[in-house]
């Protein structure tokens, strides 16, 4: 039941990414470059508000997937969004099977909720982040 609203909501994402790449230079040189920012905003905010509602509706709160994995693959495979979206959606997919098998057999024969080893995960992973940044400084 969710795949048309993922696919189509992926979709209209993959329409931007030339934007996307455009406002990786910022919002005002983005606009030197001929792009309509505030409609590209308002598109995307869309396009994700329904991919993350389509998530959450068909699989329920998991936490930090769509913080921590997007941040992961663009050290991986760099800033560009034409290969950044699709490899973020795939490893965010390949990271929650983890989980899930990891809370499955973590605690067998019972089961532990995925939202946990996702918030272990994504805990430090914030924290060290928060580490790194303040160093810059």
């Amino acid at each position: 039941m969710a795949l048309p609203y993922t696919l189509g909501a992926l979709f209209m994402a993959l329409l931007f990414v030339r934007e996307l790449n455009g406002l990786l230079l910022g919002e005002e040189e983005a606009r030197y470059l001929g792009i309509e920012v505030e409609k590209v905003k308002k598109a995307l905010l869309a396009a994700a508000a329904l991919l993350t509602a389509t998530a959450v509706a068909a699989a329920g709160p998991v936490g930090f997937v769509g913080l921590i994995i997007p941040h992961i693959t663009r050290q991986f495979l760099g800033a560009d969004h034409r290969i950044l979206l699709p490899g973020a959606v795939l490893a965010g997919a390949a990271f929650l099977v983890g989980a899930d098998l990891v809370a499955r057999t973590i605690i067998a024969p019972g089961e532990m909720p995925v939202g946990i080893i996702t918030a272990a995960c994504g805990g430090p992973f914030f924290a060290y982040l928060l580490w790194r940044r303040r160093r810059a400084f």
